[in-house]
C-alpha cells in the first residue's frame, strides 16, 4: 500500500528537493522510508494537508532540512509539536550520521506521537518521542539543547514562552514560518526584546526561517 502511493508521488519533486538540499544516499533511504510510511498512515490520520502531498519532498522535506545548515555545529536538538514529523523526522533521518547527535520530538496528540516513533523506528533515525505538552515537558528538561526547532505548531510569541528556558541556557531557535512572519514578529515584540535574522525558505514561495540567537523578556 505505501510502495504502490508513494509511487505517486513525481520523482521530479524528489529530484528538486534533493538539489536544494542533498543528502547522503543513506539520508535519502531513510528519507524514502519516511515518506512510504507518511502516506501509508496518511490515509487513516491526517498527518499533512492532502493538497500538499504530490510536493513532499519540496514542501516539506527539503524545507526541514534547510535547518540544518543554519545550526552545522548543534546535535541536541528539540523538536516542537513534531505532529507529522517536519521538521524532528527529517532532522533524525539526517543526524543519524553525526555521532552524538539526536533529536527530542516532543507530541502531545497520541496518534500522532504513535505515527512518529514508528517513524523512526523504521529509518533508524537519530530519535527520541516524548508524549507530553510542550510546556510541561520543557519545565522538566535538565538537559542543555543546542537547538529548538519547531514548523506549524504556534504563533511566534507562543513559541518563544516555550524555548525561553532553552535559550537563556545557550540553545539556538530555528522556526519555519510563513507568510505572516512580520505580523508575527511585531506581536512578539510586544513581550520580547529579540534580534532576529530572517532566512528566506530555499523551497521558495512565502516560507521564512527565524533566527534566534538570544532574547529577553519585556
Amino acid at each position: 500500500m505505501a510502495k504502490t502511493a508513494s509511487a505517486s508521488i513525481p520523482a521530479s519533486d524528489k529530484a528538486a528537493a534533493l538539489r536544494l538540499t542533498p543528502v547522503s544516499r543513506e539520508t535519502e533511504a531513510r528519507l524514502d522510508r519516511y515518506v512510504d510510511l507518511l502516506v501509508a498512515w496518511q490515509a487513516k490520520t491526517n498527518l499533512i494537508s492532502p493538497t500538499t502531498l504530490p510536493q513532499i519532498w519540496t514542501r516539506h522535506i527539503a524545507d526541514s532540512l534547510q535547518l540544518l545548515d543554519l545550526a552545522p555545529d548543534a546535535k541536541r536538538w528539540l523538536d516542537f509539536g513534531s505532529g507529522g514529523g517536519f521538521p524532528g523526522v527529517v532532522l533524525a533521518c539526517a543526524l543519524a550520521e553525526r555521532d552524538g547527535a539526536s533529536v527530542q520530538l516532543v507530541e502531545r496528540n497520541a496518534k500522532k506521537a504513535a505515527f512518529l516513533r514508528e517513524a523512526i523506528r523504521i529509518t533508524g533515525g537519530a530519535g527520541t518521542v516524548i508524549l507530553s505538552d510542550i510546556g510541561d515537558y520543557v519545565d522538566s528538561l535538565q538537559a542543555p539543547v543546542d537547538c529548538v526547532t519547531a514548523r506549524a505548531v504556534a504563533p511566534l510569541h507562543m513559541l518563544l514562552d516555550y524555548a525561553a528556558p532553552l535559550m537563556t541556557r545557550g540553545a539556538k531557535a530555528l522556526f519555519l514560518k510563513g507568510q505572516d512572519v512580520e505580523s508575527e514578529l511585531t506581536e512578539a515584540t510586544k513581550y520580547w526584546i529579540i534580534e532576529p535574522r530572517l532566512h528566506p525558505s530555499r523551497t521558495g514561495g512565502h516560507g521564512w526561517v527565524v533566527e534566534l540567537n538570544q532574547l529577553e523578556r519585556r
